[in-house]
């Protein structure tokens, strides 16, 4: 499986892959596409600033 930390902390804090889609600012299903691969490095500092801001709110 792809991207193990991003999963795991989204299960860890209780996170809703739509939330932190929304957080991104962008589609859930693109979020989905995105998470079967290894993100680049680009996307992978997108999705770690939104899950960042979710957990500390």
């Amino acid at each position: 499986m792809k991207n193990i930390d991003i999963r795991q902390k989204v299960l860890l804090n209780n996170i809703k892959y739509y939330e932190l889609a929304d957080a991104i600012g962008i589609n859930q299903s693109t979020l989905s596409v995105w998470l079967r691969t290894e993100l680049n490095k680009e996307r992978r500092e997108r999705v770690e600033k939104a899950l960042d801001k979710l957990i500390e709110s």
